[in-house]
């Protein structure tokens, strides 16, 4: 199958050759037709509906100090290793079996506490020294200098996009969601909101060729302020500008505009008019300010005011939009959130403790509402950093490294395992790239990601549509996801 003629592609040629405005316009329009019906043959069947939630990390996650060692020698050695990092033993959440894929035992940081009971209820499953690669490598090959390495290895923003697009040799930066979106769009026949919702600004992830991202705030949607304004003078000023935008133009950018700003404006009057009829769930109906239908869902989440926290805000608006997915005629819909903060050169015990409380208790609350809503078969978020940090201290914290571990929770997910192989914790060893501790990726992001598009609806046979480097891996199914019949 043949990739779609993107209509950034297409316009590109277009001007090349010279088309009016009548002709292009014409043409564009048989391009997206030609684009729905070719994604369209190879559309899941049925009315399922599914969302995919990535929560990115921004910073690099210590995923050493997440999965620690639990058995007496692991324990002994990474204590000895990681020096004013180490965190007690008695304070640890051990994990329920199974254990690792080694035989040996393994604990949580004890702020994670609140998502293991969903890792032993078996809908979180956590993904083992996962990074970007652009094919398999080992440690021989990377010393030997002439192997492929993404390039940028250690630097934050390089490794966000990289993680994000899922294609670290390529300067397009197009998003491995974006191309989800893009092949997956004729789903949502008749939605006007985009299929990628981001609740944290701009990202690369949801950068598609067809589809773009469409952001939300935590407080709901993004609009031109007093649109709907009842005073006079306001009331003129809004009607100026709709007849302005409702003129017809006849140059292609002028007229391009003002479409533009005409769907932003309807989009942004459904989604209101969508939510005001969608209860909120971090308040009970009986609160101060509750409306009928009010759940209080995210006990666990919330700052010293009382507020909900950074992540469990963007998680709670997550979830209304998902609510609202017969209203806005969605039958698959990719939101990205993000919590920053994860670049603990410095105080990390503290630093690392309170974002990993915030993560946990947000996570879990999420969860525990789609399971109260009948949402959680539905709905799988998974986690995604910029890379892990090293094994040895630098004295106050850690500094940037490779290969980390990732959280995959839904209904769902196969989980109450961990997938993968764990690196040997050694620095300088087999797994090292140096002789700090920085693994080597046993796991790609190629791999990750697939997992999860199958999962969404992408069939084998069109994940390179997806995941452009998947060919170079042999793995296309990590096995944390309940796939059921898959083609």
């Amino acid at each position: 199958m043949s990739q779609p003629l993107s209509r950034r592609q297409f316009l590109g040629q277009g001007a090349c050759a010279g088309l009016g405005v009548a002709g292009l316009l014409s043409t564009m329009g048989t391009l997206r037709l030609f684009n729905s019906t070719l994604a369209a043959q190879t559309l899941p069947p049925g009315n399922d509906y599914k969302a995919l939630v990535c929560l990115f990390l921004y910073g690099g996650n210590d995923a050493n100090n997440t999965l620690i060692p639990y058995d007496t020698s692991g324990y002994q050695s990474y204590a000895a290793a990681r020096g004013i990092l180490a965190l007690p033993r008695t304070d640890l959440v051990r994990l329920s079996q199974p254990v690792g894929t080694d035989g040996r035992e393994w604990a949580l940081h004890p702020a994670l506490a609140p998502l293991s009971p969903a890792y032993a209820a078996g809908k979180m499953a956590l993904v083992v020294n996962a990074g970007t690669l652009l094919a398999p490598l080992t440690k021989a090959e990377y010393n030997s200098g002439g192997a492929a390495v993404p390039p940028y290895l250690f630097s934050h923003n390089d490794q966000q996009v990289q993680w994000q697009t899922s294609v670290p040799d390529a300067s397009r930066r197009v998003g491995w969601g974006g191309r989800l979106a893009d092949h997956l769009q004729a789903l949502n026949t008749g939605s006007q909101i985009s299929m990628n919702i981001s609740l944290a600004g701009n990202n690369f992830f949801q950068v598609g060729e067809e589809v773009f991202q469409y952001h939300v705030s935590p407080q709901g949607s993004i609009g031109l302020n007093e649109y709907t304004a009842t005073w006079d003078p306001r009331k003129q000023q809004i009607q100026a500008l709709n007849d302005t935008l409702n003129r017809s133009y006849g140059h292609l950018f002028e007229q391009e505009y003002a479409s533009i700003m005409k769907r932003a404006i309807a989009n942004d009057t459904l989604l209101k008019t969508t939510l005001a009829g969608v209860p909120r769930y971090d308040r009970a109906a009986n609160s101060s300010g509750g409306q009928p239908g009010d759940l209080n869902l995210f006990p666990n989440s919330r700052t010293d005011t009382g507020s909900l926290n950074r992540i469990a805000a963007q998680l709670h608006m997550i979830l209304r939009l998902i609510v609202s997915r017969g209203t806005l005629s969605m039958r698959r819909q990719v939101f990205f959130a993000s919590l920053g903060g994860w670049d603990t050169h410095d105080d990390q015990l503290n630093d690392h403790g309170a974002l990993l409380g915030q993560l946990a208790g947000a996570l879990g609350d999420f969860y525990q509402a789609t399971v109260t809503l009948g949402l959680s078969e539905s709905v799988t978020t998974f986690t995604a950093s910029d890379f892990n940090r090293t094994y040895s201290t630098n004295g106050k914290g850690s500094d940037h490294a490779w290969g980390g571990h990732h959280f995959v929770l839904g209904g769902g997910v196969n989980g109450g395992r961990m997938i993968g192989r764990m690196p040997v914790l050694q620095s300088g060893g087999p797994d090292d790239t140096g002789d700090r501790g920085a693994w080597i990726p046993g796991i790609s992001t190629d791999e990750y990601a697939a997992t999860l598009a199958r999962w969404f609806g992408v069939t084998d046979a069109n994940l390179p549509l997806v995941l452009p480097n998947i060919g170079r891996f042999s793995r296309r199914d990590l096995g944390f996801m309940n796939l059921g019949p898959v083609s």
